[in-house]
């Protein structure tokens, strides 16, 4: 089974080891482009290219203090 091109902001978070704001402010600040999931119109995508990219430069994880 090939691997998808393509992984949820949730999948994605998990991956770089970041918290929700964190990500939401990667999507919106355009540093992990993302696109609108065609299955789930709520649902954002991102490439796993850019998130293995991203990874790669090092993105400083920071944990929401709750």
């Amino acid at each position: 089974m090939a691997e998808r091109e393509y992984m949820t902001v949730a999948e994605a978070r998990d991956a770089l080891g970041v918290s929700r704001r964190k990500i939401a402010e990667l999507i919106e600040q355009s540093v992990l482009p993302s696109r609108e999931n065609p299955l789930d119109k709520r649902s954002k995508l991102v490439s796993r290219a850019d998130v293995a990219h991203l990874k790669a430069q090092s993105v400083s994880p920071k944990k929401d203090v709750v």
